[in-house]
């Protein structure tokens, strides 16, 4: 889902109703809080990515790294092919009466979803990349502090991870298949790390609550 709806960038001054940062960096550099919304779904992929690496260990989650690669592949394929559907004559003129005679939804179409196919390509790349560092990282800590400490691994594993795959994929999707320029993509990469980062440490509570559910769970089933 990120993939596909990931073509579109947010403010989240405009969406809490506030004016925008202007955070003044050095060499002309402007931060704005703009994000892609294929964040809007982060806080689902932290808690699912942290409790399959608790539980299933490092094989769990490249497996389950490996198959979402190949679902997100998949969706490469069918998305590209959608785009080359010659279009019907009656859908072409039936939006240019709604929208006007100027509009073209097939190449509307077509752009949205072409834009997101460099999303995809990136993501690819940033995903496994992120998720095996993702996975390394969780179980070096787990390994310096035993089952305790559950939000130094969590959030230690996504500070490390998220690094990669925040800039990863924009840089792929939008400045190497987009018409971004660089700083473009340090300004949105750092601010959607930024927010990546913040979420994990807020949802932390999350996870120890999640923990305690499924260790009551197998502790009960061990005991039937």
């Amino acid at each position: 889902m990120a993939e596909i709806i990931g073509v579109k960038i947010f403010s989240l001054e405009k969406y809490v109703g506030v004016s925008p940062a202007q955070i003044q960096l050095p060499f002309n550099f402007v931060l704005d809080f703009n994000l892609t919304a294929g964040v809007v779904i982060w806080p689902i992929v932290f808690v699912t990515s942290d409790l399959i690496n608790e539980y299933f260990g490092k094989p769990g989650l490249k497996r389950v790294s490996y198959l979402t690669a190949g679902f997100i592949a998949y969706s490469f394929i069918i998305i590209y092919y959608s785009t080359t559907l010659p279009p019907a004559d009656f859908w072409l003129e039936l939006n240019k009466e709604k929208y006007g005679s100027g509009f073209d939804i097939d190449g509307a179409f077509s752009l949205i979803f072409r834009q997101g196919l460099g999303i995809i390509s990136g993501s690819i790349t940033a995903f496994l990349v992120g998720q095996i560092i993702d996975a390394h990282t969780f179980h070096y800590l787990k390994s310096l502090t035993g089952n305790k400490r559950i939000w130094l691994r969590a959030t230690g594993s996504t500070l490390v991870s998220q690094l990669i795959d925040s800039f990863v994929v924009l840089f792929v999707a939008f400045y190497v298949f987009g018409n971004w320029p660089f700083k473009q993509v340090l300004a949105v990469g750092t601010i959607n790390y930024i927010y990546k980062f913040t979420i994990a440490v807020i949802l932390t509570p999350v996870l120890y609550l999640a923990h305690n559910l499924i260790d009551k769970y197998l502790e009960n089933d061990e005991n039937n």
